[in-house]
């Protein structure tokens, strides 16, 4: 499953990169420019991250963490980076708001991914 998603939040991430840089250069502020590209390059890292919990996942010792770990990136990218895209294309503030909780969700990650690692030692 963590494979699946992985893939589709690369897929995402690229075209939306894409569609940020092509569809909406004319449209959008520099300010929400920013936003939205911070969103892409956000959801991009964790795309790939995504992909290495995946990889963690099939090995028995650290699957269980890796899983939680994958799915923490993913939260964190339809959190963080989703929010961000949200506030760059309606210029809605509060918007901003929830983009932290994404970002636990990508620290609790790394730290799941860390703690993986630890106990494999």
């Amino acid at each position: 499953m963590l494979l699946i998603l992985a893939g589709f939040a690369g897929l995402t991430a690229v075209a939306l990169g894409a569609f940020g840089a092509h569809g909406l250069r004319d449209t959008l502020s520099p300010d929400a420019m920013a936003v939205y590209q911070t969103g892409v390059l956000y959801h991009l890292i964790h795309a790939v991250a995504l992909f290495g919990a995946a990889l963690l996942a099939r090995d028995a010792e650290m699957a269980k963490t890796a899983n939680w770990a994958g799915l923490a990136f993913f939260f964190g990218i339809l959190v963080f980076s989703g929010s961000l895209y949200l506030l760059a294309l309606t210029g809605q503030k509060w918007m901003g708001a929830i983009t932290p909780i994404g970002g636990v969700a990508f620290i609790a990650g790394w730290a799941m991914i860390a703690w993986a690692g630890w106990k494999a030692a």
